[in-house]
């Protein structure tokens, strides 16, 4: 069984390297400093665990599990905490274990041996119903690592053959997502203006008819004005008049 160790804090993850090395039929594979290095090195070390705190800056370890269950490959999750007030938190987030610190070594042989049990059963369900609480971060391929965009900077979403635009404040990615999906978990925070197109609504500077008789959408950070059809204009203009 690979594991991968998720910690902000050196002490913490010396300790779990230790008892991990006490462990047969364990493999060590790599450790991770905060909740978007996990990400980063799960794509790359392929590991079948990660052991991974909650509290940690930036990405904490609830929203990074959200993202792994949701990979291709996805590895169990472990959770470790010094705090007890997390548990509800942690099972939300998909995790088959929830381990307070110090961690003893005959608890995490058990939830090793609880993860290996149930990986291959859950793990396929656990990724469908990841997608049930909307991510604050959108993970991007970045030239040969994972990049973070966050929610709240991105501008537009628009279907492109097999992938989508993820147009943000920092450019353009593309992401493998079905536009539906992407609609589903945002609903809150982005609106349908074509079959193609989502936008954030907080985005939405005005809507401008043309000369066609159609629509097109004014967008904070992006020079193109976009094409909104008829069947969701009317949605757009209320919107606009809600000031939502």
């Amino acid at each position: 069984m690979r594991v991968l160790i998720t910690d902000d804090e050196a002490p913490a993850r010396e300790r779990l390297r230790r008892l991990l090395g006490e462990l047969p039929g364990v493999e060590f594979v790599g450790e991770a400093a905060s909740g978007g290095e996990a990400l980063e090195l799960n794509q790359r070390l392929r590991p079948d665990v990660v052991l991974m705190d909650i509290r940690m800056p930036g990405i904490d370890g609830l929203e990074a599990a959200q993202h792994l269950v949701a990979s291709p490959q996805p590895p169990a999750v472990v959770f470790t905490t010094a705090y007890g007030d997390h548990a509800l938190a942690a099972f939300d987030a998909h995790a088959i274990d929830y381990l307070l610190k110090p961690v003893r070594r005959e608890r995490l042989a058990q939830a090793l041996s609880r993860a290996s049990a149930l990986r291959q059963a859950r793990l396929q369900s656990l990724r469908e119903e990841a997608g049930s609480g909307a991510r604050t971060h959108i993970c991007v391929r970045h030239g040969g690592s994972l990049r973070l965009v966050p929610v709240a900077d991105i501008v537009c979403f628009r279907a492109d053959h097999k992938y989508v635009e993820m147009h943000h404040a920092d450019g353009m990615a593309l992401i493998d997502e079905s536009l539906r999906a992407l609609e589903a978990e945002f609903s809150a925070t982005f609106v349908r203006i074509h079959r193609n197109t989502l936008v954030a609504k907080a985005a939405i500077v005005a809507l401008h008819r043309t000369a066609e008789g159609g629509c097109r959408i004014e967008l904070h950070g992006l020079s193109d004005r976009l094409e909104v059809s008829r069947r969701h204009a009317g949605e757009v203009r209320n919107l606009l008049a809600s000031g939502a």
